[in-house]
């Protein structure tokens, strides 16, 4: 379901591994994967794409192509890439369970693995968990504000290239959309897909009911009407006057759809002339560069709208388009590491979070702390992979999209705002410091 490629990953991974097989470093080494700090839009976000990375790592191995064309760059040794034949990742993986809330700083998987197989995975690994928790994170926006909403991912068409729309509609399921428009996704992940028509279907007719009764008769069992290719109030006109013939045949309109203009406006009076012609259960579907802002003050102006197609913005998460993740080394050979580079230090040793939860159930606060130490709260990283396999089969999407929604209803009020959101305290534990300091102060010494 994704690219199995070894070669999609950055050079330096590969020149790097010719340095540890040269040198024949081979310790076991710790890894941890975290975002620095929050976009300004975002109060919290939720990890995913954990299925896709350990399929990565249960299936990762160079072709005999690839290492063909590698031996042809002339950057690498002969014997280097034969020892790359039998390249495989033979370590473990710690990490939290997909649809977990976590804050900045908090690692959200560790990779435990000799060091040339933990390095060489850090660029794809990011690559996977980076896209999905980006989009995850920002459709559980939309979800937070209209929970009884139908939220349709409609992005595909301008999404980043083919496996990046896939990605997302899988990512803003997890988050708890009710599904996608992409195909694809419905026979890879089993995500409901929606669908309806586009403005060209209307165009190529003579005229709007006609198309829409050819619509009818071709989908009787999906009928969704797009009615502003004209005139919206007319087009709902036109259905209305098709309603009869279809019901004659045993066909229901199930919806009409808006894409453009006043959303809100077109919704009230398109909802009244449905009404009017008995048409009280026929929903009312909008789409048009839909956001979670726009998808607020719709909600704040009552709009009577059944659904909507959330696509552009989310897929491309417009208004926070990264996160400041990195992939960083805590352990080698036994010994804590730390990455004191200006603004980009890092907390040494190999960790785990903590969480502590209210009277009510809601998130209190976090704890990063190390691993081997005790802390008050429920501990967030799970062990998932043991020496290069599964310890036990991952949750299916449907249980993970149930977490998310566990996870998310935990959130206090204050985090569920779209912009100005508090800071979630999160605390590094006094063993987490004072480790830090002393590693400081030898490294001052040295």
């Amino acid at each position: 379901m994704i690219a199995s490629d070894a070669l999609l990953t950055d050079l330096y991974q590969l020149t790097m591994l010719q340095g540890y097989y040269r040198q024949h470093m081979q310790d076991t080494a710790v890894f941890e994967l975290f975002v620095r700090r929050l976009p300004a839009s975002r109060g919290f976000l939720v990890a995913a794409g954990l299925e896709q990375a350990v399929d990565y790592l249960r299936n990762l191995r160079f072709t005999s192509a690839e290492l063909d064309w590698l031996q042809g760059t002339g950057f690498f040794k002969t014997d280097f890439l034969q020892w790359l034949e039998n390249f495989r990742f033979t370590g473990g993986m710690h990490a939290m369970p997909e649809g977990s809330v976590f804050f900045p700083n908090e690692p959200i998987l560790r990779i435990t693995a000799p060091i040339a197989e933990a390095q060489f995975v850090e660029s794809r690994l990011i690559n996977i968990l980076h896209f999905q928790t980006l989009v995850a994170s920002k459709a559980a926006r939309s979800v937070l504000l209209a929970p009884d909403k139908k939220l349709v991912e409609f992005g595909f068409r301008r999404a980043h290239g083919g496996e990046a729309g896939l990605l997302a509609a899988r990512a803003s399921y997890l988050a708890g959309f009710s599904g996608t428009a992409t195909v694809a996704a419905g026979r890879d992940f089993g995500i409901p897909v929606f669908g309806t028509m586009a403005h060209s279907f209307i165009q190529a007719h003579q005229n709007e009911s006609e198309a829409f009764d050819h619509f009818a008769l071709a989908n009787p069992g999906n009928v969704v009407l797009l009615i502003d290719t004209y005139d919206t109030e007319s087009g709902a006109q036109k259905v209305a006057e098709l309603a009869p013939k279809l019901a004659a045949l045993g066909i229901s309109i199930k919806g009409v759809r808006l894409d453009s203009g006043d959303l809100a406006a077109h919704a009230r009076h398109v909802r009244a002339l449905l009404d009017a012609a008995g048409l009280d259960e026929t929903t009312i579907f909008a789409s048009g560069n839909i956001d979670e802002y726009s998808l607020e003050q719709l909600l704040l102006e009552r709009a009577p709208i059944d659904g909507f197609g959330i696509g552009t913005h989310l897929d491309t998460s417009e208004d926070a388009p990264y996160l400041d993740c990195a992939y960083k080394l805590q352990e080698y050979a036994g010994i804590p590491r730390r990455k004191r580079s200006e603004g980009k230090a890092t907390w040494p040793g190999t960790k785990q979070v903590y969480r502590r939860f209210d009277v009510d159930g809601k998130l209190a606060g976090d704890t990063i702390t190390l691993a081997d130490a005790s802390c008050e709260g429920k501990p967030l990283l799970k062990v998932i992979m043991q020496e290069g396999e599964m310890v036990e089969p991952l949750p299916s999407l449907a249980q993970s999209r149930a977490y998310a929604q566990e996870q998310l209803s935990r959130l206090p009020d204050g985090l569920r705002v779209l912009k100005n959101a508090p800071v979630y305290p999160v605390h590094f534990s006094p063993e987490l410091r004072e480790l830090t300091e002393r590693m400081d102060i030898d490294a001052e010494l040295h």
